[in-house]
């Protein structure tokens, strides 16, 4: 029987938010509802409220999120009621020209719940990313579904749906950061200073901070950085030459997703080096090189899909590193906040004020 519950609404584009009734059906073949426990807030949702992804209003905003299966449609085998998940916008196919190359990662025909969430009236309503989590149940395809170990705290688990994978990755997946190498990121936000300790993980000698904001760099030593530019007041190209004895970055990741710091990290990058787009731009932005830079600087400009993750890998592993102490997911938390909340966070997530604001249920 559908339920009723309350969700965060984005009516029109650059409307606030509200709170609604939302109308969950019962799940469908290859569906699963969730109970949430937990939604970080994300540049993305907002993203969506104002119209830049694209204008299917109205949106269920939420996706960065965990929580608990409750129920399942037939044929699901993967998860089952009781089960503790994180969702994730890439459900692997296992059919598509990638999964069958053995690059599930990339897989291009991602699946979403067959069936829509609607409000009272029966309006039909478009869920953020194919999930819509900023409600107290949401309907998903049960491949968006990720199980792992419930010891986790929600809150910091539901990060890994989204931002933080999506910076982790950058610089383990897409990077493919090695052991003594030397990393700059450009943008420390969220997903930046996630990138930051991605970089650590995996073994990184040097890494470079880069910002105007002294607090996001503050942040970012915190996490894991070794050095900071304020590019406010300094060139960051010569800042990171100088910090790599004149040479630039194994690894640059620019998490800002603009042309000018793009242009940054692709010259503050070590000659075949590797420069890693995980910014998102929005659609107007254009990118101008000079053709024989690219080719004589030799390397890899590469853009980071999620984090090139692949959520049923990924996730288990890095919530055991959380859960042994090796990961601080729990450091992106800023603050937690009530449903009634989302507004309020995105005004402070422009101001730079947080990295993660998260509704807990």
């Amino acid at each position: 029987m559908p339920q009723r519950v309350r969700g965060v609404i984005a009516p029109g584009k650059g409307a606030p938010v509200r709170i609604e009734t939302v109308v969950v059906p019962d799940p469908g073949p290859g569906e699963a509802v969730v109970r949430v426990q937990a939604c970080g807030v994300c540049h993305t949702d907002l993203h969506y409220r104002e119209g830049g992804i694209n204008d299917d209003f109205p949106f269920l905003l939420g996706h960065e999120a965990a929580g608990i299966v409750e129920t399942v449609g037939a044929g699901v085998t993967e998860v089952a009621p009781g089960d503790f998940v994180i969702l994730n916008w890439r459900a692997v196919c296992g059919q598509c020209r990638a999964c069958r190359r053995g690059r599930p990662q990339y897989c291009f025909n991602t699946h979403n719940a067959g069936q829509k969430m609607t409000l009272e009236d029966g309006t039909e309503l478009s869920p953020a990313l194919g999930i819509g989590a900023f409600v107290e149940k949401t309907l998903v395809a049960a491949g968006q579904c990720t199980k792992v170990d419930p010891a986790a705290s929600p809150a910091a688990a539901g990060l890994l749906g989204c931002g933080v994978m999506a910076g982790l990755g950058a610089a383990m997946n897409t990077g493919n950061v090695s052991r003594g190498d030397t990393v700059a990121v450009i943008g420390c936000g969220g997903v930046g200073n996630a990138a930051v300790m991605g970089a650590r993980l995996a073994g990184a000698a040097r890494i470079i901070a880069v910002d105007i904001d002294d607090n996001k760099l503050a942040t970012a030593l915190r996490l894991g950085a070794t050095h900071s530019v304020n590019s406010r007041s300094t060139d960051p190209v010569e800042a990171v030459r100088e910090l790599t004895g004149g040479n630039g970055a194994d690894v640059v990741i620019e998490a800002v997703g603009r042309p000018e710091t793009y242009k940054q990290a692709f010259y503050a990058r070590d000659l075949a080096g590797t420069v890693v787009l995980v910014g998102v731009p929005t659609p107007e932005m254009t990118l101008e090189l000079p053709l024989l830079d690219v080719f004589g600087r030799g390397g890899s400009l590469k853009s980071s899909w999620y984090g090139d993750c692949l959520p049923s890998r990924d996730f288990p592993m890095l919530i055991d590193l959380y859960l042994q102490g090796r990961l601080d997911l729990d450091a992106f938390v800023s603050e937690t906040i009530p449903l009634d909340g989302v507004e309020e966070a995105f005004a402070r997530m422009q101001k730079g004020e947080v990295l993660r604001s998260v509704v807990v249920f």
